[in-house]
């Protein structure tokens, strides 16, 4: 099966962007967001970041299947951030202790998430997956790297799929995950042999790439310039950025 990419073809202005552009500035984005902290700068960055998402025009039960995912994962963090964190007691519920800053963390973490993936996800999820690593190999990214992260993502889906082959295969054989060491046994020899499998299955890729002409280095049809509107883009994005790190600076200063 192919690798999914649900929002790489589209007609808004985002998926007709240069993807140097819009990894230059999903970087930029993502390495300030990262080192902000004040709640209504974070809060600006979400609102910007759901401007981007609109302006990608991207299906809208898959885009809320993927922020579902990442803040199942904050969720958990709401659960430990608030009682474990020391500061001025809010709450408290026997041993627990709720703080206020435990809770500031936990909001400060969830916005700066939830800015930085939906940005990544309208400006990086709009392009294919090729085009990402051409737009990397074009910012001086070394070779090797850029192919290893090619390669990775592109085959997760392949290992997936081959995981869900042995799951049912062993499931038809009338297996039943219990708390025996039979089903220990099982699970890890699901493991070891997805693991063969996957190495002969990079090596026949190998082979066939090998004898395509593959020469270390990744070829596309599509050679695209940077046009005026893609520096533009950056530009303004990259302004954005450096806004709310000057509205940091006053609330903080």
């Amino acid at each position: 099966m192919a690798l999914a990419e649900p929002f790489s073809t589209g007609n808004s202005l985002l998926h007709r962007l240069d993807p140097r552009a819009k990894l230059v500035a999903a970087i930029v984005w993502s390495v300030t967001l990262a080192a902000l902290n004040d709640l209504r700068v974070l809060l600006l960055g979400v609102i910007c970041a759901a401007v981007l998402l609109v302006a990608a025009r991207l299906n809208l039960p898959r885009l809320l299947q993927r922020l579902l995912v990442v803040n199942i994962f904050i969720a958990f963090l709401w659960l430990f951030l608030p009682w474990s964190t020391g500061g001025e007691a809010v709450a408290t519920w026997g041993p627990i202790t709720i703080t206020r800053e435990g809770l500031l963390l936990s909001l400060q973490l969830t916005l700066r998430c939830n800015a930085i993936v939906w940005a990544c996800i309208a400006l990086l999820g709009t392009s294919r997956l090729v085009d990402v690593a051409q737009a990397l190999r074009a910012l001086r990214v070394p070779q090797k790297l850029v192919l290893i992260l090619f390669f990775c993502v592109r085959y997760i889906q392949s290992i997936h799929d081959e995981y869900g082959r042995m799951a049912a295969a062993i499931k038809l054989r009338a297996f039943k995950p219990r708390t025996t060491f039979h089903t220990y046994r099982t699970y890890a020899n699901l493991v070891g042999l997805l693991l063969v499998r996957g190495h002969d299955r990079a090596d026949r890729v190998h082979e066939a790439m090998v004898c395509r002409g593959f020469d270390g280095r990744l070829r596309t049809l599509d050679h695209r310039r940077l046009q005026k509107r893609d520096i533009a883009a950056a530009a303004l994005l990259t302004g954005l950025t450096i806004i709310l790190v000057v509205f940091e600076c006053l609330t903080t200063g």
